[in-house]
């Protein structure tokens, strides 16, 4: 069973970065450049991942089990975070303050979004996208808060606390739409269900293609010589999961609801650390170098900790 769960997700995997791969291509080919796909960000992050949270609501069942799960794994999202924010500090406060940064926000964020959800709906349908977008709002949350804290920090560019961004960002406001939709039992019409089941499919290609032209557009060679982004991958990929997959087992969470919790848990650094850093005046080419490297080496990791996930 175990090899049977890790082959399956090392498949999806796989074919997510066989994705990517066409994006690498297009990129070098001069088709599809890493500037069309700076636009296309914009459209994946307040359309196309939108769409996929409302539909995973629409989707699933109403069920007193699936309300508990889906609270269950909103506090599984904040145990995720909470414990990355207080790794990070213990590693990195002594190195340089800008490296700082990029590295202690590339070992608390991933991809929860981008390839957290189309991986979960891969391996666990519309149950999966549900749970993983309860770890989506709990990304926004610690995100555009500690997120922009540690960017910002020692920077001379220190930002106030922003409730109203908090709050208006596509996954919570996406959330606010969809929740009560589930929790009312509101069925959509075929003509509003079909367009966003439409656009919601468009996440997983194109959140890979644009991933494909970021890693087209990174300088390999110097990846050796800044060793401390292979310690960003190690708590990234191996200690957070790891510990996260104890503390859920303690508190009794399996089956379906812990192999949905575990794919955004060990999930390469999120593409945003690269957008923060632009935004925020730190090193984009050293963020993207973080980005590259840790998502190559998530090929092999998460595989096995969902694998282990599901025979725990």
């Amino acid at each position: 069973m175990f090899v049977k769960n890790m082959l399956l997700a090392g498949e999806q995997v796989i074919i997510l970065y066989l994705i990517a791969a066409v994006g690498f291509i297009t990129d070098k080919a001069g088709l599809f450049t890493e500037k069309t796909a700076k636009k296309c960000t914009d459209l994946l992050f307040y359309i196309v991942t939108p769409a996929v949270i409302i539909e995973s609501f629409l989707n699933l069942e109403y069920s007193r089990e699936t309300i508990k799960g889906l609270f269950l794994a909103l506090g599984c999202g904040f145990l995720l975070h909470g414990l990355a924010v207080i790794i990070a500090p213990l590693i990195f406060n002594r190195c340089p303050k800008d490296k700082a940064a990029i590295f202690k926000y590339a070992s608390c964020y991933g991809n929860c979004g981008y390839m957290g959800l189309p991986l979960a709906n891969a391996l666990f349908g519309d149950e999966g996208v549900f749970y993983c977008s309860a770890i989506v709002i709990s990304f926004q949350i610690f995100s555009f808060t500690h997120g922009i804290y540690v960017m910002t920090k020692d920077s001379g560019e220190k930002q106030k606390f922003n409730l109203k961004k908090l709050i208006l960002n596509p996954g919570i406001i996406s959330v606010i739409i969809g929740m009560p939709l589930f929790l009312l039992e509101i069925e959509m019409p075929d003509m509003i269900s079909a367009p966003i089941g439409y656009v919601a499919s468009l996440n997983s290609p194109l959140a890979m293609l644009i991933f494909g032209t970021y890693i087209a557009n990174t300088s390999f060679k110097s990846i050796l010589k800044e060793w401390r982004i292979w310690c960003v991958a190690a708590i990234k990929l191996l200690i957070t999961p790891a510990i996260l997959l104890v503390l859920f087992r303690l508190l009794g969470i399996g089956g379906v609801l812990l192999g949905s919790v575990m794919v955004p848990a060990s999930a390469p650094s999120a593409s945003n650390t690269a957008l923060f850093a632009a935004k925020y005046n730190r090193d984009t080419g050293l963020a993207s170098q973080t980005v590259a490297v840790v998502s190559f080496l998530s090929i092999l990791t998460m595989p096995v900790m969902i694998a282990i996930s599901q025979m725990a």
